[in-house]
């Protein structure tokens, strides 16, 4: 039976696993973020080999399929390609981004469209016949909006602007504050501007908008945004593939989407449907190591039983991130 190694580089960790092609997990480990837009490749690469080594394979592997984050671009992926088979983890080394773990984690069908959102947002879709529809997902220099960043600065934006007037009021006047330990939004902005406090924390104040959004318009508002975003996304991935007039599922992942909440689910389809009336928008918490997993699987032309194995002991409990499983 040939060996595996799957992993899923993410902005704040990174997961691997060694499988079996009959779907057997023969080992996890998690690490630190291993993204190469922020760490440059060779870094990004230094987090996963430390995985790998951790999980020892004991024999080489067939493949190892490192899908991460911050791989937007088709000369990016031959980059770290280049770089990964250089490293003699596997007889072949493939990468790619990080949201095709999410869309397979997500659906059997192994097709169709899926969004993560995490600290940022980003897009993939496949079509049935293997075509892809992509996204740059560089921030605000391709057009993006809607991860938790960028709702946790628009927290703080209408925080300070209720505080001072010029906008209207809102509970994330006292809440954004609150939740630094400060007594009003212009101190947030004080400490973030004097190096007290990381700009990137802005990012936990994501669950805060969604918390308020049923009781405040303005959290209401940005709410709002997120969900036009999505359908945007959405709307544009399914024209390029020509998946109108398709039943094809809409997979919600990442920190921000997996446990949505029924009506955001609802809000988010209502729109999707407009275009696309036969797609099912559904939020999935299974870790994209799995997606992973089972992308590595499928390059192996594993069979159907090995997959539904492979999905059962890796979202099992008795299958422990960080740990081994003998």
């Amino acid at each position: 039976m040939r060996l595996a190694v799957a992993i899923d580089g993410g902005n704040s960790k990174t997961d691997a696993a060694l499988v079996r092609e009959d779907g057997a997990v023969l080992g996890t480990a998690r690490g630190d973020g291993s993204s190469p837009h922020h760490l440059g490749v060779e870094a990004a690469l230094d987090v996963v080999g430390g995985l790998i080594a951790e999980l020892a394979p004991p024999e080489e592997p067939a493949e190892a399929l490192l899908l991460l984050a911050g791989i937007d671009f088709p000369d990016e992926e031959a980059a770290a390609e280049h770089a990964a088979a250089g490293r003699g983890w596997a007889k072949r080394s493939r990468v790619r981004n990080d949201t095709f773990a999410v869309l397979r984690a997500g659906t059997e069908a192994g097709w169709g469209i899926a969004i993560t959102c995490g600290a940022g947002m980003n897009c993939v879709g496949i079509a049935r016949d293997g075509r892809e529809a992509r996204f740059p997902a560089l921030g605000p220099i391709s057009g993006d909006w809607g991860g938790g960043a960028d709702l946790g600065s628009d927290a703080l934006y209408f925080a300070a602007r209720s505080e001072d007037g010029r906008g209207a009021r809102t509970l994330l006047e006292a809440r954004v504050p609150a939740h630094f330990g400060f007594t009003v939004p212009s101190d947030v902005a004080h400490a973030i501007h004097r190096g007290q406090l990381s700009d990137r924390r802005l990012l936990e104040l994501a669950p805060l908008v969604f918390e308020l959004a049923a009781d405040d318009a303005v959290a209401a508002s940005i709410v709002d945004r997120l969900v036009a975003e999505i359908v945007a996304y959405v709307r544009v991935a399914s024209e390029r593939l020509r998946l109108e007039e398709e039943a094809f599922d809409v997979v919600l992942g990442g920190g921000l989407l997996q446990h949505a909440e029924p009506s955001f689910v609802a809000a988010v389809a209502q729109g999707v449907h407009l275009t696309a009336p036969g797609a099912v928008v559904r939020p999935t918490a299974v870790p994209a190591i799995v997606g992973s997993a089972l992308l590595v699987l499928d390059g192996l032309g594993a069979t159907a039983e090995a997959k539904h194995r492979l999905r059962r002991e890796l979202e099992s409990e008795t299958v422990t991130i960080g740990g081994r499983d003998g």
